[in-house]
């Protein structure tokens, strides 16, 4: 059986989640599957010890159905609560419907108390995760988990805000790479920032600041690509027999990264579906968003692949500027830090400046937005092909 839960980003809709979980977890009541918006169920028979269903964000496609066990949700918490030194409070400032949401009303009904709810209902907002943050018992260790963008928003902010974030003994952050400037930042500033790294098929994150948690196994296949072992690792997709045999075999998930272990530490380096081939060459657009991200003068960038009727496709690049910057005074400044960095393959001939990232889901990039964005750009604003 499968019991859906409307969660609405409001306090009481996360105390009813709670309540479900609870239930789920110790066997004494259905799976849930936790939800923004009434809708049908997936259909599919549920294995043994199911206790949630969370559907993916769904990028291209079909969004998928993956089941989570109770042991592997206890599996991937109590590893959590020993990488991080111990039990403690939880404040929840995510949407309850997606894996990294659940799993922080996960730790901390098994650490012994519902989380304490920020309500998004309106939005993240600074001055309500000071607020939220304000209502945790004075004493306890303080847990909480954020994307990116929350990140950001809380250190411009400044004040109460960064007061509070200073607070929590680790701020778990993951849903989208973190660019390594805002991560200096961040613990420039007094935040214990752990990069988390994993997604609904692993019960969210797995590894933290490149290390796999206790029992989990880090792989990379010939081509890179990343695969997951261990406890946490979810049952399948409901209903979808085939893409369940695809991705999971014997305990282990291949994921659609790419990835490098140096001394058993990881470093994702993007998604395999997203790698842009040039020419013949490949380019990680990870890899470029890095070395664009850490130019002065631009905040953010998103780099994808477009077709292009003499490279197959080209390098193009969507970059937020920072104030009083202008994209045609840093465009050959920017292309030579990605050349000196990565090689000419990987310079964007395609270039937009853009007021924000599309997003989607918990925080990803919309790259199927970004990449409509810079298909529909002129001749004109493109590199000339310089190989």
């Amino acid at each position: 059986m499968l019991r859906s839960v409307v969660v609405d980003g409001s306090p009481g809709s996360v105390a009813g989640l709670a309540a479900a979980l609870a239930a789920a977890l110790d066997g004494t009541g259905p799976a849930v599957r936790p939800v923004a918006v009434h809708g049908p169920d997936p259909g599919g028979e549920l294995p043994e010890g199911a206790a949630v269903v969370v559907s993916t964000s769904g990028s291209t496609g079909e969004p998928k159905h993956v089941v989570l066990t109770a042991a592997a949700l206890t599996a991937s918490a109590r590893a959590t609560e020993d990488r991080l030194g111990g039990p403690g409070r939880w404040l929840l400032a995510l949407p309850a419907e997606h894996v990294a949401g659940i799993q922080v009303v996960v730790r901390a009904l098994l650490a012994g108390a519902p989380p304490q709810v920020q309500d998004v209902r309106e939005g993240f907002r600074p001055e309500g995760f000071a607020r939220a943050t304000e209502r945790l018992p004075h004493g306890d260790r303080r847990y909480t988990s954020l994307v990116p963008t929350q990140l950001l928003r809380l250190l411009d902010a400044g004040g109460a805000p960064l007061e509070a974030l200073r607070g929590y003994a680790a701020v778990l952050v993951g849903g989208a790479a973190l660019d390594p400037a805002l991560r200096a930042r961040a613990l420039d500033a007094g935040v214990h920032v752990v990069t988390t790294y994993g997604m609904s098929e692993t019960a969210g994150g797995c590894v933290y600041d490149g290390v796999p948690l206790d029992g989990v196994s880090v792989t990379l296949e010939d081509d890179g690509r990343i695969v997951l072992g261990g406890p946490t690792v979810a049952a399948g997709y409901l209903g979808d027999a085939a893409a369940t045999a695809a991705a999971f075999d014997g305990g282990r998930f291949r994921t659609g990264d790419l990835g490098r272990l140096d001394d058993g530490r990881l470093t994702v380096l993007g998604r395999a579906d997203d790698v842009v081939v040039t020419g013949g060459e490949k380019v990680a657009p990870a890899a470029v968003e890095r070395v664009l991200a850490a130019q002065p003068g631009i905040a953010d960038a998103c780099v994808v692949g477009v077709p292009d009727e003499h490279w197959g496709a080209v390098v193009a690049a969507a970059v937020v500027l920072g104030p009083d910057e202008n994209l045609d005074d840093l465009r050959a400044s920017l292309r030579a830090a990605v050349r000196t960095t990565l090689g000419r393959a990987a310079v964007p001939r395609r270039w937009l400046a853009v007021d924000a990232v599309p997003l989607r889901g918990i925080g990803k990039p919309d790259r199927s937005a970004v990449a409509r964005l810079l298909s529909a750009t002129s001749s004109s604003k493109q590199t000339p092909p310089i190989r």
